[in-house]
């Protein structure tokens, strides 16, 4: 019992017996004082904890002062329900299959992606991944909600899922999610916060952000400040968050080269025996400033060998 609840406790027995007592006037002694002690503990235990899935999880001074928040211990996300089972059924990774043959597929593509991202500098974005394709149809979301799902495992570590792709997103639609605002309005209004338009999700450590609004000036808006000032809270606030760009094909769409240049990693999917040997050499070359540019063979014939991922380092 608190101070306060206890002093509320004592206000009603002295009541009970006579004695006056000044603040019941005031409407301040009794149940009514008891009521005020607890909107005041409630509000004082919002500021020293914040619920996180899984348990509770305060809030740490983070580099230079900037207060770090884990991504998923804050109340102003929106709570929305994937279905798990038509996941799993359409062939996406999902947290109850962690020990098939595509989830151990996906630690290996993860692994040195986390490695990256947990050794960055300061000045570094190593831990906004970008995935993307040569062409449409390549199955970049599908590799792209898959490492997110397969990164929220992991036991330290956060995981937002951005459809970036702008021009056709597709995030929403295959998580079974309505169409709703994202990132693209809250480069476009001042007012919006990132908290008004992440989503939670019930696979733990995994939370969403939505493509938003389409704006025909997707290009400027990925270039403008407004999107380095964006990028720049995701890798201070939320230091412990994984962020994974679904980002549109490279050579169909401007967008994906902007965003490239401002993420710390690439991840190009390549379909196997498909995509033709000279649209990947053209996607490779529009990577040339990125720093680090991984590649996914994605629809092999044989799944279960792990030779179809590489490195290439620009």
């Amino acid at each position: 019992m608190s101070i306060i609840e206890q002093a509320a406790r004592r206000l009603e027995e002295l009541s009970r017996a006579g004695v006056s007592v000044p603040w019941t006037a005031a409407g301040l002694s009794g149940p009514g004082l008891q009521k005020h002690a607890e909107i005041i503990s409630s509000e004082k235990q919002q500021k020293v904890s914040l619920p996180l899935a899984g348990g509770t999880a305060s809030s740490m001074p983070g580099v230079d002062g900037v207060e770090t928040i884990p991504l998923h211990a804050t109340r102003e996300h929106e709570a929305v329900t994937l279905d798990l089972e038509h996941l799993m059924q359409g062939g996406h990774l999902v947290p109850t299959e962690s020990r098939s043959a595509l989830a151990e597929e996906f630690r290996h593509i993860k692994r040195p992606l986390l490695r990256n991202a947990r050794g960055m500098a300061q000045h570094e974005r190593k831990s906004l991944i970008m995935v993307t394709s040569a062409l449409p149809g390549e199955g970049k979301t599908f590799c792209a909600i898959n490492l997110a799902m397969s990164m929220a495992l992991e036991m330290d570590t956060s995981v937002l899922l951005v459809d970036a792709d702008v021009v056709r997103p597709d995030v929403n639609k295959r998580l079974g999610l309505a169409p709703r605002k994202g990132f693209l309005d809250v480069l476009t209004e001042g007012k919006l916060d990132l908290d008004d338009v992440m989503l939670r999700t019930n696979v733990p450590k995994l939370s969403i952000l939505p493509a938003g609004t389409y704006n025909n000036r997707t290009t400027e808006l990925l270039a403008s400040d407004a999107m380095n000032v964006l990028l720049g809270e995701l890798t201070t606030r939320y230091r412990d968050t994984i962020v994974v760009f679904d980002a549109p094909p490279l050579l169909v769409t401007s967008e994906a080269k902007v965003l490239a240049t401002r993420v710390g990693q690439v991840v190009l999917v390549v379909e196997a025996s498909r995509t033709p040997l000279g649209a990947i050499e053209r996607a490779f070359s529009a990577l040339e400033q990125c720093s680090c540019v991984m590649s996914v063979l994605n629809k092999g014939k044989d799944p279960v060998r792990s030779y179809g991922y590489g490195d290439y380092y620009g």
